[in-house]
């Protein structure tokens, strides 16, 4: 089998195109996820304490008499909560799902009480 042949048969399996088309779809959703963070939530969440502030900007949110940017790292860990939050409901979504696709198993069909306690009634009378 020639290289190009492999290389076809890899490149067209069911798998590696799924793969493809989830980092497409995931980084389409990474892009509205972080929209969604810096440009709604991040400012409505931190407008009022940057008013008090007076200030315009979360970079402007430092430790006086230093370059460490406080407000940055803040809106990092709100985008990180949403994010996390977004990956965890969606994956649910996606268990469930699966979970309703999958045939119910039906329990093994094994003896009843009442024919146990004739077995052990029989096993008893043959001591």
């Amino acid at each position: 089998m020639g290289f190009f042949q492999e290389f076809k048969e890899f490149a067209v399996k069911g798998n590696v195109i799924d793969l493809a088309v989830g980092v497409v779809i995931g980084g389409a959703f990474g892009k509205i996820v972080t929209s969604l963070v810096e440009d709604i939530i991040t400012p409505a969440i931190l407008t009022p304490t940057l008013e008090k502030l007076q200030l315009n900007n979360l970079a402007e949110l430092v430790i006086p008499g230093t370059a460490i940017k406080y407000g940055m790292f803040l809106s990092a860990s709100i985008s990180f909560l949403i994010v996390a939050f977004a990956l965890f409901v969606m994956i649910k979504g996606i268990n469930k799902l699966k979970r309703e696709e999958a045939p119910a198993e039906e329990a093994p069909a094994g003896p009843t009480q009442e024919e146990l306690l004739a077995e052990i009634r029989d096993l008893l009378k043959n001591k």
